[in-house]
């Protein structure tokens, strides 16, 4: 039997960019010890008092069928937390509940673009991008960013690449590179989509990690509102990663639609964890801000090993949990010095080519593991690219 070519071209016919990662859970499962810098998984697991209000509300019988859109409550806190932190004035007639950010950026999708719709994403992007976009049946188009712009999109790139299409996703801050998008550049790309119609797609599910700048919502912008579909989520921000517990915020009559897309898919999120994210959600910024703080230590531990060489160049790691490293002074690709710092050391990284074209020759180190252990493997890391400095 036959399936679908939609289901077996997800990844284009290629890899599906976690190549390296594979290579090193399977060295991990032989029994091997492999420094792993690979996934955004946070090192501590989610707080014990969000673990006890799950379980209370488990016990207490929120175990049936929960609402489709999210529970009134967890919507109505969502709303709150969207309106105070972005100025957007948000009500649960904005919010859908997902179960998790990714499905939040599937069903967005799903709105927006219709079958053969070209829908952008800037490269470098999250590995899953354009998976996802030609999951919904769209034809996924990335637009280029250039390291030296610190990978920010430019407006002639990106006005030429908008012609005809329909979406564009962007993420910030960024995942592979650690970047915050300014609002002058959040300004230009709301100009380019209401220039041509497009829906713009946010992923925000980085926005309580900002170590340098500050996180502007395009949604709050002159004219955005009514066109921006935005991703959240509790995984980055409250160590809930495994509970799947996301949103999508938007115009009321896309959460609508959303809403009759999950009652044909998902049927919503398990009370219990919506009960859970809800209790997290009011627990206020001192959690959240817990939570990010070993984020923010690493940060300042890497930038103070790299200050002590030339050859790797660190792209402003301005928040996220990731850095992204140029090591093209090494003359290696990323996926080379990925594997062979993977083989000589057994510290595991994704090489840029998992990110897309863009990001070749530079890696991505998440700074997912104890601080010892995460300024010792950075360190090798370090003397390893310096073995190559003289080609």
């Amino acid at each position: 039997m036959k399936l679908s070519h939609r289901i077996t071209h997800l990844t284009g016919g290629g890899s599906d960019g976690w190549d390296v990662f594979y290579r090193a859970r399977r060295m991990i499962a032989a029994g091997e010890q492999v420094t792993e810098l690979t996934i955004g998984e946070h090192d501590i697991r989610t707080t014990p008092v969000i673990l006890e209000a799950m379980n209370a509300a488990a016990m207490g019988g929120h175990t049936g069928y929960a609402m489709v859109p999210g529970t009134d409550a967890l919507r109505d806190t969502v709303a709150e937390r969207l309106t105070a932190r972005t100025g957007a004035a948000t009500t649960r007639d904005n919010i859908m509940i997902t179960p998790g950010g990714q499905s939040a950026l599937f069903a967005a999708h799903h709105a927006v673009c219709d079958e053969g719709s070209t829908a952008l994403y800037l490269d470098p992007y999250y590995a899953t991008y354009p998976g996802t976009l030609r999951g919904v049946g769209a034809q996924p188009k990335a637009v280029p960013t250039r390291s030296r712009d610190a990978f920010l999109p430019q407006e002639d790139v990106l006005d030429a690449a908008a012609k005809g299409a329909t979406s564009l996703l962007i993420n910030s801050p960024n995942n592979p590179t650690g970047v915050v998008y300014p609002r002058e550049t959040l300004e230009m790309i709301a100009r380019v989509c209401q220039r041509h119609d497009l829906w713009l797609i946010s992923d925000e599910v980085y926005d309580t990690q900002i170590w340098e700048g500050e996180h502007v919502s395009p949604r709050a912008l002159p004219g955005m509102a009514e066109r921006t579909l935005v991703v959240g989520s509790m995984s980055k921000s409250h160590a809930m990663t495994g509970s799947r517990c996301g949103w999508v915020a938007g115009p009321q009559e896309a959460v609508q639609s959303l809403i009759t897309l999950a009652t044909h898919t998902t049927y919503g999120v398990p009370g219990f964890v919506q009960d859970a994210a809800e209790f997290a959600l009011n627990q206020g910024p001192g959690l959240e801000e817990e939570v990010a703080a070993p984020f923010r230590r690493r940060r300042a531990l890497a930038q103070t090993i790299l200050s002590r060489q030339d050859l790797i160049r660190q792209i402003p790691s301005q928040g996220a949990m990731y850095l992204m490293l140029d090591i093209r002074g090494t003359g290696l690709s990323g996926e080379d010095f990925a594997n062979q710092l993977l083989d000589r050391h057994r510290i595991a990284v994704m090489p840029g080519e998992s990110f897309g074209k863009a990001a070749a020759g530079h890696v991505r180190v998440a700074m997912t593991i104890g601080d010892d252990a995460f300024a010792a493997a950075l360190q090798q890391l370090s003397d390893f690219a310096s073995t190559f400095a003289d080609g």
